[in-house]
Parts: structure tokens; sequence; C-alpha cells
């Protein structure tokens, strides 16, 4: 026996060995010239503005563990890293840090001066980034890591931009956008965030033109009336039929406006009449162009009003509606105010209250891309797992608008547009300047904007292959093989891969997408004395402090930073919980206390391990003998084991994560180590024949089981393997039994990583094999349980008595007297003992076991408590039975 295995795992000791290990040998390179079945991931790259979260670490682990199961499986599995450039979070994060350290803002530098920063916190935040990826295991192919503003990536970018805009699927104009005044940029629609918000609504009387009255309307944006250019009513509402082409005076402004009639009016909501600003208002902004209305904007970039604004000019949106009201109060125009609840947009970056605002932006047609996006996952073509985001992705195509692809920041791809004074205007899709441009510069500037980070991002299936080449990797892994994405950004990102995918390559970029739930962690606060509350530590505790499941926050107390657990608990523990949770339900509450449970496994894993290492005395030529005379203990395990490796790969296949994990944690814990290992000791050190054929099936079961649980947990299995593949020094290929070969074909590899992952193997087992070690483990149990409730120490042993047609259990008796403290096991007695004893049935056998006279008080005691429990019970039931209501409800 080897005592140099010490008795508790320690991964800070095996992890980055064998990370380093697997580098150094080029294991995670994909060759596309192979051969081999492809099957290939896109990395959904994080964003170099900091360091990785949970929310990475899950869908990092998901995609690893596929990556590794099919590199195993003998594919050539490509999994593709990268980052992404994220315009707007990069930009503000780094503008802070330059604030924080210089003292100064991003307008302080000139567009080339800031962007060199950038490129500086880029680099270091990417080889953090990168440092914690591996961490965690991620088997990526890092000599092909990619960056969205790469060089490759930019020629990719320009390539389709100038496909669109060449096919007029790309256009420039005026239109009403999602305005972020923090970051002073435009947004899509889909990056817009909506909260309810309780706010006022306001009732103003805009006086009729010809002093015969006054209409009232209702508003909850007082500020805006300044660009107000109409009031609109219904057509089918009688009260204002009369009044329509007439016009009203708008207060403070004295401008004339057209009433106009038009359906969208509701004549049911407050009283019938709306203010019509198409410039800050999108149903407005329509309503404008049906009936040719003026635009007049009220807004700076920074979110106050402009010179628009008259005497208000300058002052932020707030501000300016507290003024209004105010004057519309003096001129005598207030009707009412009343409590009003709305939904309101915030910007997804800033959470800055989102302003509809008038400005010229590049767009994406997106009508022409509607029937191909719903067909794609109509047809089947892409598959979206869970199967309930189909509804919600239907609706969100259906309600497509043209897509904003232009923002307002430094950091970015440039929009490859050079207009010149003339009105010429040119798109480029090389590096550098159109040569037109180097050529006589005068009159020439390029577009001063950046694409949205999405846009680049749609193409990551197919950029990061090569294309607009037509290189190796792209014949080989495109399409990619799957998609494992949280499902936040299903519209964001899976849509436009779609888009893109088809456009450009003909064909969509994957054939499923594994959807993840959003993870939860648990918040813990207490009221203050104001009435709100205040967070705190999960760690404090008392009276008042409650606890519920958030999304994760810094502000809340409850983010749970992955590399902090890996550094407490070992990465293998991380990836155990983290897939062991992954469900595919949208919330993901991931308990702290599952870290500590997985650590307990690996420890499991570990030391069940060590006890076969340590006890193993086959030599190599013992093992190339063959397997010879199977007991019904090794059969089990054998016939179980095949069962695992199905459960295995039909979890795997459908994505869910979370049976894998358990799968493979009930048959090392609850099968291998709880049951064959116990059984096993007596025979290990029995006779020579019998040992030997235990100490194989120990090894064959171990090392498929290691395999199987490697590509969830990567660490301490690899280690486990080499310990294992140590054993048997100078091992050659052989054709001895189907298990044997393949413990061979494993042992002979160089690491677990690269081992065969295991398949079902049919050996010729005896009939009835998990009929009756079912019965031998019932027999197992209820004796344990009898022992259990007498409170019987682990130390005591008792003699077993088993009546009725034993035959079979007499055959197995051995596997009985390992997995239960038994003194003397006798089966149809000629007389049963007298004294105190305890006798159950069970599958028709009647069992009887003596037990010491000491236990009889404590046993009658524990009799007479539960026979007054039932008793109360009784008498509660006869009580609800006798009352005439309880048995009417009933």
């Amino acid at each position: 026996m080897d005592d140099a295995l010490p008795k508790a795992y320690d991964p800070h000791l095996v992890e980055e060995k064998w990370y380093d290990f697997w580098e150094r040998k080029g294991f995670f390179h994909a060759d596309p010239l192979s051969g081999k079945t492809p099957y290939s991931i896109v990395m959904p790259p994080p964003n170099v503005t900091g360091v990785l979260h949970m929310g990475h670490a899950l869908v990092s682990t998901l995609q690893d563990i596929l990556i590794r199961w099919k590199r195993m499986a003998g594919y050539e599995a490509l999994w593709v890293p990268g980052l992404d450039h994220a315009g707007i979070s990069t930009q503000t994060v780094v503008e802070k840090d330059l604030i924080a350290k210089h003292g100064k803002r991003r307008a302080d530098y000139s567009r080339e001066e800031f962007l060199k920063y950038v490129w500086q916190w880029k680099e270091s935040s990417e080889e953090r980034i990168i440092n914690q990826l591996k961490k965690v295991g991620c088997s990526c192919d890092w000599m092909r890591k990619r960056f969205t503003m790469d060089k490759e990536a930019s020629l990719a970018v320009r390539t389709l931009f100038k496909k669109l805009f060449d096919q007029g699927l790309i256009y420039r104009g005026d239109y009403l956008v999602n305005w972020d005044p923090v970051t002073e940029t435009a947004l899509a629609d889909d990056e817009v965030e909506y909260e309810e918000k309780e706010t006022k609504l306001w009732h103003f009387n805009y006086p009729l033109e010809d002093g015969s009255g006054h209409l009232t309307i209702a508003t909850t944006r007082p500020e805006t009336m300044l660009g107000d250019v109409a009031v609109a009513v219904s057509p089918k509402d009688e009260r204002y039929k009369q009044l329509v082409g007439k016009h009203v005076i708008l207060p403070i402004v004295g401008r004339k406006l057209p009433i106009v009639a038009d359906t969208y009016v509701d004549p049911t909501f407050g009283t019938g009449v709306v203010k019509i600003t198409p410039a800050h208002d999108p149903n407005d902004w329509e309503l404008g162009k049906r009936h040719d209305l003026p635009l007049i904007n009220l807004l700076n970039t920074n979110g106050t009003l402009n010179e628009n604004g008259l005497e208000y000019e300058g002052l932020s949106m707030e501000e300016a509606r507290r003024h209004v009201v105010k004057k519309m109060e003096e001129l005598g125009h207030l009707a009412k105010i009343e409590p009003y609840t709305h939904r309101v947009g915030v910007s997804y970056r800033s959470k800055a209250v989102i302003e509809p605002f008038l400005s010229k932006q590049w767009f994406v047609r997106m009508e022409p891309f509607k029937e191909k996006l719903i067909d794609a996952v109509k047809s089947g073509k892409v598959k979206l797992i869970p199967k309930n985001w189909e509804h919600t992705y239907f609706h969100w195509i259906e309600n497509l608008r043209d897509w904003c692809i232009s923002r307002q920041l430094w950091w970015g791809h440039r929009i490859p547009v050079w207009t010149h004074t003339s009105g010429k205007v040119i798109c480029f899709e090389g590096e550098g300047k159109p040569p037109e441009v180097v050529k006589d510069p005068e009159g020439w500037s390029q577009d001063p904007d950046v694409l949205d980070t999405w846009f680049s991002s749609a193409l990551w299936p197919f950029s990061t292959l090569g294309w607009p080449h037509q290189t190796n990797e792209l014949k080989a892994f495109y399409p990619n093989s799957v998609l494992v994405t949280g499902h936040d950004i299903l519209f964001f990102w899976v849509a436009r891969m779609i888009l893109m995918g088809e456009y450009a390559m003909g064909e969509v970029p994957f054939p499923e997408t594994s959807l993840q739930g959003l993870i939860f962690g648990k918040s813990y606060w207490r009221e203050n004395k104001e009435g709100g509350i205040t967070y705190v530590s999960h760690e404090e505790e008392g009276p008042g402090i409650h606890s519920k499941w958030e999304k994760m926050s810094k502000s809340k107390g409850n983010v749970i930073d992955p590399v902090e657990i890996i550094n407490a608990y070992g990465a293998d523990a991380m990836r155990m919980a983290l897939a062991s949770s992954a469900t595919h339900s949208p919330q993901i509450d991931l308990d702290r206390r599952r870290f500590e449970e997985f650590k307990n496994f690996t420890n499991k894993v570990w030391n069940g391990s060590r006890f076969v290492l340590m006890n193993l005395t086959l030599t190599t030529s013992d093992l190339m003998e063959g397997l010879k005379a199977l007991e019904l203990d090794d059969e089990w395990i054998l016939l179980t084991l095949n069962q695992t490796i199905k459960e295995m790969d039909t979890h795997l296949t459908g994505y869910h994560f979370d049976r894998a994990a358990m799968s493979s944690y009930t048959f090392f814990w609850d099968k291998f180590c709880a049951y064959y290992v116990e059984m096993a000791k007596p025979t290990l050190f029995g006779k020579r024949g019998a040992s030997k054929t235990k100490q194989k099936v120990l090894t064959i079961v171990l090392l498929a089981a290691i395999r199987l649980m490697h590509p969830i947990a990567p660490f301490v299995t690899e280690e486990i393997f080499h310990l294992l593949k140590e054993k048997f020094p100078g091992l050659i290929e052989a054709d001895v039994d189907p298990l044997i070969n393949d413990a061979i074909t494993a042992l002979l590899s160089p690491a677990c990583a690269v081992a065969p992952y295991p398949k079902e193997c049919s050996l010729p087992f005896s009939d009835n094999v998990s009929e009756t070690f079912a019965l031998v483990q019932n027999i197992v149990t209820s004796i344990r349980n009898v022992r259990a409730e007498m409170q019987l120490p682990p130390s005591t042993s008792t003699d077993v008595l088993i009546e009725g047609e034993t035959a079979l259990l007499e055959k197995h008796q051995e596997i009985i007297t390992s997995l239960v403290k038994i003194k003397n096991l006798h089966f149809n007695p000629k007389e049963m003992p007298s004294g105190f004893t305890s006798s159950i049935s069970v599958q028709g056998f009647k069992i009887v076991i003596p037990l010491p006279e000491s236990l009889q008080e404590k046993e009658k005691e524990r009799l007479a408590k539960e026979k007054e429990k039932l008793e109360k019970q009784i008498a509660s039931l006869k009580s609800r039975l006798s009352n005439p209501q309880f048995v009417e409800k009933a």
C-alpha cells in the first residue's frame, strides 16, 4: 500500500500543474484537416471592462463540458475563445479611470490620445480575463484567440457593412432614437430596459384659437409641451368632431397648433385629447409623418434643453418639468394632477432615463430579414433550448423596427463611410482611407460615429474562423455545433447572429442554442429607521435580518466571485456546483452551500480513488489476462456503469447539464463507493484469483468513472488518471476482452483529457443481475434501518436470522456481511431466539435481529411516544370527521 497519497484532496497542488501540462501538449488545438468529425463552439466573448463574473463562469463551464466530452469522444473539437470590445461599457470605464487617476475627461484628449488609453486598458484586462478562464479550466484553442476589434474582425465588419450598404440594406436618416443622455449615444430598442415608476399625470388646458373654450390634455411629460406641434383626437369621438381642422394656442410658447384626427388616439384615455410632440415620442413621430407635421427638437445631447426650450434653456428635463408646471399653474392652465404609474425606459448600461431623441443615425433595414429570422426557428434549422423561448423570440421578431447601428462613441468600429462636401459618399471595406480620398483628401471626412457593439458580435460565428477569407477553419467548423449562452441576450446577440449568418454565409450559424438562466444570489437585509432597507453581509446574523434571491449586485452584497470560490473550494467544486444548477430555468438561485457540497464530493472522489490505488497489487501482465469468474457485485457495478454511460450521453446530448452532473455524482458516491468498494474489501485480501478479479473490476470502473466525470471535473480526474496510469508500466495494446481493451486504450492515452470517453459495453452477464442485487440491497437497507432505529453503535455487531426461500441469499451472503456489521448470519434456523428481538418482513423473507437487553427499556419508551403521537393524530381526525362543516367541505 502506498501511504504517500495525501488523505485530503488539495486542488491548489493539482490545478495549475495539469492546466500547464494540457497547454504544453497542445491538447486544445484543433486541426481542420484531421479528417475527424468537426465539433465547434465560439465563446460568447466577455467584455474587456473588468473581470469574469459568475454568469461567465457558468456558460464557460458548460461549453467546456461539451468540448471536453466531444474531444474525448473522438471529434475534432474546436473552442474559439475571444473578448468583446464592449463600446459603451469600456469607454465609460476608461473615462472614469482617467478622471480618478489624472482628473481629466475624454473631452480633454484628442480621439487618438484617448483611444491609446483604451487599448492599454484592453491589454491589461484581456490578460486578467484569460488567466481567469484558464483558472476555471476552459480548454480553449488559445492559438485562435480573437478580439472583436482585431485586424481580422475589423476586416469582416467592414466587408459586411459594405455588402449591406451596397444592397441598400444600410441607410442613414433622421430618426427618433433611444438616447442615453449620460453616455450621449443612441441605443437599439433591445438595449432599453423598462421599469415601473410612480409619477403623476398632469392635465393642462390648451385654449382654442377662437376663444370659445379649451381642450384639456393629459401628459406625464409636461416639459415636452414646449415642442408640441399639434393636438390629436379620435375620428370616432363625437365630442371633438366639429373641432378637427381648427387650432389651439400652446400656452407659454404662444404657438398655434392644429387639431388633427387620428385613429392612434384612444378616446377612453384621459380626456381623449393628446398633445403631439413628434421629436420626443415614438408614437407621435409616426402620427407626425402621417399628418406631415413639423419637428421641434428640445434637447441637447446631454439631456438639457436647447434654445427651443426658450427661457428654460440649459435646464435638465426634471428641472424644466418643475418650471413648466409652475408656469402653467400661474397662467391658470393647470386643470388637475393625479398619481400615475407607468413603464419608463432606462439605459441598460448607465441606467439613465431614455429620451426619445431626433438625430441622424445609421440603420439596418429589418423588414427584408424578418421572414428568414422567423423561418430559421419555425423550420427547426435553429432549435431554441428550452423550446418555450420560441414564443418570445417570434413576438420580438414580428415587432422589429429598423436596427439603429450607429453610436456616438470613440471606442469601436468606425463607420467605414466617407462624405465629401459636394455630397458624394464612399463606403470602403479596406484598411485606412479609400484611394480616392488619399488621392485628393480635400473636402472628405469619415463619419465620426462607431458601430453598435452587437454588429461586430453578430459576425462572431464566422469572423472568428477567418471570414471573409475562405479558410480551412471556416470550411471545417462553420456552422458551429451549438451556442451556449444566457437567455438575456437572445435578441441582443442570438437573433442577430442568425440574421448575419444566413445573410453572409447562406446558412444558420448553429443548429442549436442552449439558453441558460440568469444567476441570482441571496441578499440579506434589515429594515432601517427611514422605512427602507439596508443590505448586510451574508455572514451577519441576528433578529430582524431577512433574505431574498436577487440578481447579483455589489450594492446588495450578493455577488459571488468565481475566483474567490475557486481559491476556497477548487475549480472542480465550482464547476460541479454550476453544472448541477444549470436546469434551463430562467433563474438560477445559487446557494453558497453548493460549493461546500461539491468540495466534499471532490474529496470523496479523491478518497474513493485513493483506496483503490492503495490496494492495487495487480501487475501489468495481470491486467492483460482478462476478466474471469465475475460475481454478482462485479456484474452489478458493470451493468450500473453501462447505465450511467448511457445516461451521461443522453443528458449531455440534450444539454441537461444538471442531470449529467448528478448522474456522475450518484454513480461515484452512491454506487461505486457506498456499495461496490465496501463489497470489494473482504475479497481484496482473500484468494489470489478472486482478489485479482476484484482489482481488475475496480480498475475498470474507476478508470471509466473518472473519464465520465472529466468534462465536468477535469482537474481531480486528471490527477487520479495519472496515478492509475503509473500502476501499469510497460502496458501495450492487446485484444483481451471489451472491458480490458477499453481500459488498456485509456491507460495508453497521454492524458485523461484526450482518453476515449467510455462507451456502453455488452457482456454475457448472468440472468436477473439487477433484480438479484436489488433484493440484496433491500435486505441490507432493512437491517441498517433497524440498527439505526435501535440506535445500535456502528461498532456493535449482531446476529441476523433470515427465514424463507434463502438459496439465492445464501449464495451472496458475503455481500450482505460486507455491507452490514453482522456477527453471524443464519438462514432458516431450527429455532428462533427468545428475548428482545426486532422482526421485519422484506420481499417474502422474515428477518429477525436479536438485540441487547439494555436497549429494551429505550425501545419501550420510543414505542410509547410513538403510540401517544398516533393516538393524538387519531383523536384529531375523529374530531374533524364529527364536524358536519368539515365533512361537507371534504
